[in-house]
């Protein structure tokens, strides 16, 4: 972070163990003992500075030889995510840059830690070292422009939760591009959802910066560890009448739009029974409700947060046939999931929030009365900001009656959506990708 804000040699007192779990004795005696004499060796050590080291040119070949010897040498680099890499040779990338009207220098956005540019062609690069078939390009652009946004907040993607960047895609383009959007969604298999969620977590760690190393930027504890795009059912959408999970941004049903959220943590699979839309809500807001209430401590005091459900068709159905729209749905979940104040203080506590206080937040605008109506530790109080937030989902196996929901790590990466911005000569270009 210190790099990010142009202070490459800034000095760190560590302090030793996790300050959470030490008595009061031993805060005391570690901080007069050694985290003092760190203080004070930071502030009196010599600096040398070092200059950054020269990156490659956009078009510069940066290695030749065998394809397992590219692979090693993109390894040693840290470029590679682990897993082999499609060499990115300019015939590969000027491929993908056929299917965008942009310039490939045209640069998308700056992105922390490492502030650097994020440009069209570096998109391109990225997505053929993911494996990604040219056609997916004006996806991977609009996945950037999301994670470029200042308030996605991507500088801290490797926070100590260890939450992962998730990619939702809605409109024509998901039967386009043929994303899985039934059976097995969010598992890795079909390439476009395999793909271009890898392609996101390269470009993270190359462009952004957020790598795993001694010392570097990735810092999360124990990651979620999965990054494989969720694609919208959008004909359970339009047969049930509801709206999508991009109109809710306010977008239309013909727009292609993909969307990055951040996601900290499933759920169990939400299986649930009944011919009643109530039998349903009440086993969401059992599972899916408390779930994210042992997270909500840290949601509260940001003022955020953004849950995120993926139901099957043939529970939305149910609901739907009760009379039930989306806006219902949510607000259902809202009225009835709460939190106890004692597991707020406790879980913030735990959390390193050494004050906790509702009632402080209330008077600076992060909470509504709802959470100061009394000074009782075990009043109950609702776990989500309000329903508008709670994001809903059609997808996966629509002969299942099983949810899924992801508790959303609530300032770091808020839904971000973007409209797709197709090639003039999409369809033709489209046409002959499948024809050749």
């Amino acid at each position: 972070m210190a790099r990010a804000e142009g202070m490459a040699d800034l000095g760190i007192a560590e302090f030793p163990g996790i300050i959470m779990n030490q008595s009061a004795e031993e805060l005391r005696r570690n901080t007069e003992q050694v985290l003092v004499p760190n203080i004070i060796r930071a502030l009196t050590r010599k600096v040398e500075s070092s200059s950054a080291a020269k990156e490659p040119e956009p078009r510069a070949v940066v290695f030749e030889g065998a394809l397992d010897e590219v692979n090693e040498h993109f390894l040693e680099q840290m470029w590679s995510d682990g897993l082999p890499i499609v060499p990115p040779t300019v015939e590969r990338v000027e491929d993908f840059l056929r299917f965008t009207d942009r310039s490939p220098g045209e640069v998308l956005g700056v992105l922390q830690p490492e502030n650097r540019e994020a440009t069209v062609w570096n998109v391109a690069v990225n997505g053929v070292m993911a494996g990604c078939r040219p056609e997916y390009m004006p996806v991977l652009i609009g996945v950037v422009q999301a994670i470029a946004e200042p308030d996605f907040y991507v500088r801290d993607a490797g926070a100590t939760p260890g939450w992962e960047p998730l990619i939702i895609v809605n409109g024509p383009i998901v039967k386009a591009l043929n994303f899985n959007y039934e059976t097995a969604v969010l598992r890795v298999g079909r390439q476009a959802n395999t793909s271009i969620g890898r392609f996101l977590r390269l470009y993270l760690r190359n462009i952004a910066g957020i790598r795993i190393a001694p010392g570097d930027t990735d810092k999360g504890s124990i990651a979620l560890g999965t990054n494989v795009v969720l694609a919208e059912n959008e004909d359970a959408v339009t047969e049930i009448g509801w709206t999508s999970f991009a109109t809710d941004q306010g977008f239309t049903r013909a727009d292609n739009v993909v969307t990055v959220q951040s996601a900290l943590s499933p759920t169990i699979p939400i299986y649930t029974a009944g011919d009643k839309a109530v039998e349903h809500l009440d086993t969401l807001v059992e599972i899916f409700g408390t779930t994210c209430a042992w997270w909500a401590h840290t949601g509260l005091r940001k003022g955020k947060n953004f849950p995120l459900l993926i139901v099957s068709p043939g529970v939305a159905k149910i609901m739907a046939r009760d009379g039930l729209s989306k806006r219902d749905v949510q607000q259902y979940i809202f009225d009835h999931t709460k939190v106890a104040v004692r597991s707020l203080n406790r879980h913030g506590w735990e959390l390193g929030y050494t004050e906790y206080d509702l009632h402080k937040l209330h008077a600076e605008g992060m909470i509504s009365d709802a959470y100061v109506q009394s000074d009782d530790p075990d009043r109950l109080v609702p776990v989500f900001i309000n329903p508008q937030s709670i994001g809903i989902v059609l997808s996966g196996d629509p002969g299942r009656n099983q949810s899924k929901g992801f508790v959303q790590n609530h300032s770091h990466a808020p839904p971000h959506g973007q409209k797709i911005d197709l090639p003039a000569k999409w369809d033709e270009l489209l046409a002959g990708r499948r024809k050749g």
